[in-house]
């Protein structure tokens, strides 16, 4: 009985041992368990830190590719806008008449006409461009007409002057003298009709001057300063 109860005890005590081994065995596994778990998140947080990089990368690229297509859009749409202003400064010469060394036509001036009482008396004539335009006179005599006949001034000076490019504000000057002769003849008119040269194709201008005599009238070159355009009694030693 005795030898009986103490192989019962022996025997559970092995049992017990056993679990506990086993306990001991699984405690083991889970601390292996438990040791490679913080590598694996380790290796995990590696990984989604190698994928946000790439991921960073790529949307650094993509931010550059977008940047550079910004600056060619903005280049390109400044280059536009240069053309256009290039467009634009082309458009505002077609209000020019063509730029400078274009033959200035009658319809492109601004004339006016006054009487002068120097030099026994004369009548002035200055142009300007109108707004927009900038042209050139000829070297040649200016047109002045006068009466339903059409008489027209002969030369006052010997040859004839220099091109003027009128712009803006600046103005040319051609005096007229309508009677050179120490008659009594002569026709009295108020106006004369003025042209730019005799190869002149536009319409000409009419001028009022008031009353004058009209008899073998002389008229100057074009001048740039009035003084210069005092016609004289006849031909002189220009």
């Amino acid at each position: 009985m005795r030898k009986s109860l103490i192989r019962t005890t022996t025997l559970a005590a092995m049992a017990m041992a056993t679990v506990l081994s086993l306990t001991a065995c699984e405690g083991g596994s889970d601390s292996a368990d438990a040791s490679s778990s913080p590598g694996a998140a380790q290796s995990a947080g590696k990984g989604q830190k190698g994928d946000g990089g790439a991921g960073g990368n790529a949307g650094g690229s993509g931010s550059e590719g977008t940047s550079g297509g910004a600056k060619a859009g903005s280049s390109t749409g400044g280059k536009g806008s240069g053309s256009g202003g290039s467009g634009s400064d082309g458009s505002g010469g077609g209000s020019d008449k063509g730029g400078y060394g274009q033959v200035c036509g009658a319809n492109d001036l601004t004339w006016s006409a006054k009487s002068e009482t120097q030099a026994g008396g004369y009548i002035l004539i200055s142009v300007k461009a109108k707004p927009g335009i900038t042209c050139t006179l000829p070297a040649a005599l200016p047109g002045v007409a006068f009466g339903s006949d059409g008489t027209e001034a002969g030369p006052a000076e010997q040859s004839v002057g220099e091109q003027v490019k009128l712009s803006g504000a600046t103005t040319a000057y051609a005096g007229v003298n309508p009677k050179t002769t120490n008659t009594d003849s002569g026709k009295e008119l108020t106006e004369i009709i003025a042209f730019v040269s005799k190869d002149d194709q536009t319409d000409p201008v009419s001028l009022n001057t008031g009353s004058i005599t009209v008899d073998e009238p002389i008229v100057t070159n074009w001048h740039t300063t009035p003084q210069d355009a005092v016609p004289g009694d006849g031909v002189d030693s220009h």
